[in-house]
């Protein structure tokens, strides 16, 4: 296996982004291909610029609709022609048309453990609920809302009481999970099959 290609989406800061890069600087098998942004500043670009990966910035707010800012980015992501697309913090909603159009190789990375605390705030919710435990959940990308097939999990008991800190405590985890289920759907020991994903 050559040359397996990822892009990313980002919108802000980019340190999944960082860990992706991290984790796959010293090896010529998995590339990163593109890192794309919804938003002009966001770090995350200039983090994939250092790196040496090409960039492009397609800023929503410049697009009449929805559709015509997805039509520039499914352009921008043929061109680049990755095996795989990872969301790391793309703060968009992706039409079903999006979604189609890369099902099965179009993944994300949500705070929780699914299919417990979907949306927004999971921190501050799973606190409010004195759950046990906390964690991350990769999975692939279909047209629900954070309600793709999960390829992988990691959680961690709550040890505290504080959302911020809750939160770095994900954010670590996130780190080492998101880059090893890229390594194996890149080894082609993860991959999604009829619905449900398959593994070995």
């Amino acid at each position: 296996m050559n040359n397996f290609k990822v892009a990313v989406l980002i919108s802000g800061n980019g340190s999944n982004l960082q860990a992706i890069i991290d984790s796959f600087k010293n090896q010529d098998k998995i590339q990163i291909c593109s890192v794309i942004s919804n938003v002009k500043d966001a770090y995350g670009i200039t983090r994939a610029s250092i790196a040496g990966i090409e960039t492009h910035v397609i800023n929503h707010q410049d697009y009449s609709s929805r559709e015509a800012f997805e039509k520039e980015l499914i352009k921008k992501l043929n061109d680049a022609s990755p095996d795989l697309i990872v969301l790391a913090g793309f703060m968009r909603i992706l039409s079903n048309v999006f979604v189609s159009e890369y099902y099965g190789k179009l993944i994300n990375i949500h705070p929780s453990l699914l299919p417990k605390y979907k949306g927004m705030n999971t921190h501050k919710r799973v606190l409010e609920n004195k759950e046990e435990f906390h964690g991350v959940t990769v999975h692939y990308v279909d047209d629900s809302l954070d309600g793709g097939p999960i390829c992988a999990q990691s959680k961690l008991k709550i040890t505290t009481s504080n959302a911020n800190e809750l939160e770095n405590q994900i954010h670590e985890l996130e780190y080492k999970l998101y880059p090893e289920v890229i390594k194996q759907i890149a080894e082609g020991k993860m991959n999604l099959t009829e619905g449900k994903v398959s593994k070995g």
